[in-house]
């Protein structure tokens, strides 16, 4: 699985890429919304995982560029906002929602269930 870590506290998003990375998953980091638009358009990802706080550009409008891609990636918001406040309004905008601190055991579900969702 091929997982792009969007998240301007790159502390966080290095260790998320080890996590994923002991887990056989293939994974990028990037630190900014202009960052993960340019490597969405370099490669192709399984699932993004999305900060909604980003310095240059909301998570939410990050999504829905992603979501216009030719095959999106199955979009997982990880925020510190509950799930309402994360879909920006836009009920449908992202696949998963993840409250910060990550529960690890949700995210490899998301990340079971992904390839299916991606798939179609």
């Amino acid at each position: 699985m091929n997982v792009l870590i969007v998240d301007d506290n790159e502390a966080a998003a290095d260790l998320l890429l080890e996590l994923l990375s002991l887990q056989d998953h293939t994974a990028r980091c990037t630190y900014s919304a202009k960052q993960a638009l340019d490597a969405a358009a370099e490669e192709s990802f399984d699932v993004a995982l999305l900060d909604l706080t980003l310095p240059d550009m909301p998570g939410t409008e990050v999504a829905r560029r992603l979501r216009t891609l030719p095959k999106p990636p199955l979009l997982v918001a990880v925020t510190g906002f509950s799930a309402s406040d994360a879909a920006g309004g836009e009920p449908g905008l992202f696949d998963h929602h993840l409250q910060k601190p990550i529960d690890f055991d949700a995210l490899d579900r998301i990340l079971a269930d992904a390839p299916a969702k991606s798939s179609h």
